[in-house]
């Protein structure tokens, strides 16, 4: 087993059970944090305890295999590889208010979106905690900075991978380990109705950002296969559902694509649908992949569309474009890469 697959509580409760002292769990989670990879990087913990340690679990940071940087923005997109030889990718973003991180939840994803290049392959597998936070710590770790922001936006459906998603989660707000607040991170999801109530229930103030798309059941179906399982009512239930247990605000993602969803009709449709709703809309002009054929709605069409949700007084943002140049952007992300 992974050291960092383990709750902070399991790995006092583990320590204590050895004979050491609390403490010990607050400076081997601090390692764990700072992406030690190794045992032997554990300096002031004593070598009784580390060999201890290195006989039951082991330590593994994911390896970076091929970085890129944007020269429009300066976005790192990474390449990284896990202990079983699978990839994926992160990408760093800068802000006036920091560095964010978007991490991938899973090695491919089961979802089949058909405007998302993450999809093309399937899913292979989860990511286990470690490798969820490893991606963190190792871009921390590469580029010297201190990352205040996540967004599980990257690879796989983060709800899909729900238990090893949670122990990253309280393991990342730690104030023993990364220290990063719930209301610093964002989650989002295709649209799993049960488990955005379930998340809801876990009383945790993250946000929540939902794929929508569409705003009709039809058009949603066509580009979602995950709209077959659930309906946009449905859907949009759990989301509200989410907001009175958690008073956090939804975030709608919606990718504009040209002559699927992009029209002004479409736009009247989705004020209609948010009506009422305490919600934000992030637009997305869909970015090309070499596998897909999708057409990237103009920036007039974007701004016209945005100006018909804002005169509904729904809050819209036209999400910047960020990384476009090295395939960093929503959508665009990929177990693999062609360079490695």
């Amino acid at each position: 087993m992974n050291l960092g697959d383990l709750t902070y509580s399991e790995l006092e409760k583990y320590i204590l059970s050895a004979g050491e002292s609390k403490w010990r769990a607050k400076q081997i989670f601090s390692w764990i944090a700072r992406g030690a990879a190794s045992f032997e990087e554990m300096s002031d913990i004593s070598k009784p305890l580390r060999m201890f340690l290195a006989q039951r679990f082991e330590i593994y940071l994911p390896q970076i295999v091929y970085k890129a940087v944007s020269k429009a923005d300066g976005t790192v997109k990474y390449l990284m590889r896990m202990s079983d030889g699978n990839v994926i990718e992160s990408v760093v973003m800068k802000y006036r208010h920091g560095y964010s991180i978007c991490v991938s939840s899973q090695v491919g994803c089961a979802m089949g979106c058909t405007f998302c290049a993450s999809t093309i392959g399937g899913k292979m597998r989860n990511l286990a905690p470690h490798e969820i936070l490893g991606q963190l710590t190792a871009a921390a770790r590469d580029l010297s900075v201190k990352i205040s922001n996540i967004v599980v936006m990257g690879i796989g459906e983060p709800l899909d991978n729900y238990h090893n998603l949670m122990i990253f989660l309280y393991n990342v707000q730690n104030e023993f380990g990364v220290n990063i607040g719930f209301r610093h991170i964002t989650v989002s999801t295709c649209g799993l109705v049960d488990r955005i109530r379930e998340l809801a229930q876990e009383n945790i103030p993250i946000n929540l950002a939902l794929s929508l798309h569409a705003a009709d059941d039809e058009t949603r179906r066509a580009i979602m296969p995950v709209a077959k399982r659930y309906t946009i009512a449905q859907t949009l239930e759990a989301c509200d559902f989410y907001f009175e247990t958690t008073h956090r605000r939804v975030s709608y993602e919606y990718a504009l694509i040209g002559g699927v969803n992009n029209s002004k009709a479409h736009a009247k449709k989705l004020a209609e649908l948010l009506r009422g709703r305490n919600c934000h809309v992030n637009l997305i002009r869909v970015n090309p992949i070499k596998e897909r054929e999708v057409e990237k709605t103009s920036e007039q069409d974007a701004e016209n569309f945005r100006a018909i949700l804002e005169k509904h007084n729904i809050t819209t943002t036209i999400r910047r474009t960020l990384g476009a140049d090295i395939d960093a952007s929503c959508g665009q992300l990929r177990a693999g890469h062609t360079e490695v």
